[in-house]
């Protein structure tokens, strides 16, 4: 364990003894450690300084917006982030994308954010609230079943059951106490017109 990785932990059970008992990644965490109400950085309260190091491969320019606060954290030290679950912007699923070809992915609009990019909370509700594995929007069944989750965005290239299912997708963003979103239901085809009476 890296000696910042260290000195955090010790910080953090130091400044939140109770957090730290906490289960689960983020639930240890507690909300001061993604957001902050005095010192905020950034226009969604964040607590930890945006990776302003890690290039997103498509434009060539540093990410933005709340992917550019989850790669505080998960980055590579190396590319700025303090390495907790490092995720690879080159070797992984494309994110942090101003807007989604609707040729490769259907996306729902439930996980596009700010008219149409497609950020880390595309495919992951960070919030200790998500029950779900490695807090993906979908129940995976401990990741047993990832078909069903790519299938939401990709049915085209699942097999037909699994296209099939509905897939119930999970946001803590929704305070009005419906913490589990049903994927929308496909829009009912428009009657035909009838023809305009003459006078």
């Amino acid at each position: 364990m890296s000696l910042a990785r260290r000195s955090f932990l010790v910080a953090l059970a130091t400044t939140f003894p109770l957090a730290a008992l906490a289960a689960g990644a983020h639930d240890s965490v507690g909300c001061s450690g993604c957001h902050s109400i005095h010192t905020a950085k950034g226009e969604i309260i964040f607590a930890v300084p945006q990776n302003k190091t890690m290039l997103n491969p498509k434009t060539k320019q540093p990410y933005t917006g709340t992917t550019a606060l989850c790669l505080g954290c998960h980055a590579d030290s190396k590319e700025g982030g303090q390495g907790y679950a490092p995720v690879n912007g080159h070797m992984s699923h494309p994110f942090g994308l101003a807007s989604v070809n609707p040729k490769i992915a259907k996306v729902p609009p439930e996980l596009l954010r700010e008219g149409g990019r497609f950020e880390c909370l595309g495919c992951h509700d960070p919030h200790p609230s998500n029950p779900y594995y490695k807090y993906l929007r979908v129940d995976t069944a401990k990741g047993s079943k990832m078909d069903a989750f790519c299938a939401v965005c990709h049915p085209i290239k699942a097999d037909v059951a699994t296209a099939k299912e509905s897939a119930v997708l999970f946001t803590s963003m929704d305070e009005t106490g419906d913490r589990v979103l049903k994927a929308p239901a496909p829009a009912p085809a428009a009657a035909p017109k009838a023809p305009a009476k003459k006078k």
